[in-house]
């Protein structure tokens, strides 16, 4: 017991936690409404909009909560963009919302490279250089992190919009 990693398994209880009671008092839904309010419902649109922007939150929320975080948003946005199904599997499974599942997945895991907060991994080989004697800054990582998620984050919009929104 004393080996358990207890700071994350409470980390995640409460992000869960957190997560269940956006759900609950209608945030998450409300925030689907206004995506599909401000891209009219279109699916290029609010595909790339959970693309860039779950690169740019991504970059400085770690990447993993932040995918917990928004599955619902896009279970929500599917509710939006079909009201007329009421069967979860059915809805989440639609043909025109799997660009937004791949959306939402290419821009958090993508948009982690942006900075040293952006995914734990950053944070484990940031700490491993400076045990070896290497310091890497914020800033140093940026410089470099940053020009690269936006780079693949661009190309991840080409795929999306090459294989299913053309």
């Amino acid at each position: 017991m004393a080996e358990v990693e207890w700071k994350t398994i409470f980390f995640f209880i409460g992000l869960f936690i957190l997560v269940g009671g956006l759900v609950k008092v209608g945030v998450i839904r409300y925030l689907a409404d206004q995506l599909v309010a401000v891209t009219r419902g279109n699916l290029a649109g609010s595909t790339m909009a959970v693309l860039w922007g779950s690169a740019m939150l991504s970059a400085v929320v770690d990447n993993i909560p932040y995918v917990a975080a928004m599955n619902p948003l896009i279970v929500d946005l599917a509710r939006s963009l079909h009201p007329e199904i009421t069967e979860y599997v059915a809805l989440v499974h639609q043909p025109d919302i799997i660009p937004l599942w791949w959306a939402l997945a290419l821009g958090a895991c993508l948009g982690g490279n942006g900075t040293i907060i952006g995914a734990s991994a950053n944070v484990v080989i940031v700490d491993m250089a400076r045990k070896a004697g290497y310091r890497i800054t914020f800033w140093q990582f940026f410089k470099y992190g940053f020009p690269v998620m936006i780079g693949s984050v661009a190309l991840s919009a080409i795929y999306l919009w090459l294989v299913f929104l053309r």
